[in-house]
């Protein structure tokens, strides 16, 4: 029996990449995945950086490209944002990661799981950095603090809010 449905599965499969539904499917996963990373984005992007009048987006500190969604289930999201400070040695890297982290958290309309990283190679602590702006109980715990909200909350806040 269990070689009879061995053949079945494998006959359904080739007839299945045959006819191009396969590769269809694949497609339309990618291109669902590259909408919501667009949407991510559009999130992020205005954001602005914590000591100078620019976003991130204007500054290069997110792109497009630092975005990536992966689909973990239907309806449920993991989001990477890979984002690159201004300088190797930035001491509000910290900061930015937790700007990230409250925007997607307050904007984004579906469920989703999210880890956020300094690009490798441009911060001198961005392991250190990294394990912090993931770990859930230091942002809840930075956003308890009254003086580090009111910063967050600048930096989020969109211009017309």
């Amino acid at each position: 029996m269990e070689v009879v449905f061995s053949l079945v599965s494998l006959t359904v499969t080739k007839a299945l990449q045959i006819s191009g539904l396969v590769d269809n499917r694949n497609v339309l996963r990618t291109r669902k995945m590259e909408e919501k990373a667009l949407e991510v984005y559009d999130v992020i992007r205005s954001i602005r950086d914590p000591e100078k009048p620019s976003t991130l987006e204007e500054l290069d500190v997110v792109t497009e490209k630092c975005v990536e969604v992966q689909e973990l289930a239907e309806d449920e999201y993991l989001i990477i944002i890979k984002f690159s400070p201004t300088v190797p040695h930035c001491s509000l890297a910290t900061l930015i990661g937790l700007c990230l982290q409250v925007k997607l958290q307050r904007c984004l309309p579906f469920k989703h799981k999210l880890e956020i990283y300094i690009s490798e190679g441009t911060h001198s602590t961005e392991e250190d950095i990294n394990k912090q702006i993931n770990d859930k109980e230091r942002v809840a715990a930075a956003m308890e603090n009254p003086n580090l909200r009111e910063i967050v909350e600048q930096c989020v806040t969109e211009p017309d809010d």
